[in-house]
C-alpha cells in the first residue's frame, strides 16, 4: 500500500510558528514518526509539502496513478480552496483530512472545511497524533476496502 502525505502551506515553519496552537515539533519530526508507524503497519509514505496550491494540486492529480490513498493537512486551503477540493474528487483515491490544532475551536472562519464532504474522516486537536490516528484510520479503510 502506497499513501501520499500532503502537507499545506505554512507546515514547514512547524517548531517556530505559533508553537501555542501548532506545538514545537518540527515538520520533519512529525514526518518521522508517521514513517514509522507506516513501517510498522507495513506500508509505503512519500511526503510532500507545499506552500502552494498549485504543487498540493500536481501532487495530489499524480496521486491517482501510484498512491491508494492520501492522508491530507490542507492547512489554510481548508477553508478556502475549491481547486484542492476538486483535485481530490477528481482521482478518486480515499483520503483522511488532519490537522495538528482543533479547527472547530478556533475563528469562526476555521470551521468550515471544503474537504471533509468527501473525506473518508477528519481527525484535529491532537497535534502529530492527528497525523498518526489519521494514518491508521486511512489504512484501516482501505485494507477493509480490499
Amino acid at each position: 500500500m502506497n499513501l501520499l502525505v500532503l502537507h499545506g502551506p505554512n507546515l514547514n515553519l512547524l517548531g517556530k510558528r505559533e508553537p501555542e496552537v501548532y506545538g514545537s515539533l518540527t515538520l520533519e519530526e512529525i514526518n518521522r514518526s508517521i514513517t514509522d508507524l507506516a513501517t510498522e503497519l507495513g506500508c509505503q509514505v512519500t511526503f510532500y509539502q507545499s506552500n502552494s496550491e498549485g504543487g498540493l494540486i500536481d501532487a495530489i492529480q499524480g496521486a491517482g496513478d501510484s498512491c491508494d490513498g492520501i492522508l491530507i493537512n490542507p492547512a489554510a486551503y481548508t477553508h478556502t480552496s475549491i481547486a484542492i477540493r476538486d483535485a481530490l474528487s477528481s482521482v478518486r483515491l480515499p483520503f483522511v483530512e488532519v490537522h495538528l490544532s482543533n479547527i472547530h475551536s478556533r475563528e469562526k472562519f476555521r470551521h468550515i472545511s471544503l474537504m471533509v464532504p468527501l473525506a473518508v474522516g477528519q481527525i484535529c486537536g491532537f497535534g502529530r497524533e492527528s497525523y498518526l490516528l489519521g494514518l491508521r484510520a486511512l489504512f484501516s479503510h482501505i485494507k477493509s476496502a480490499t
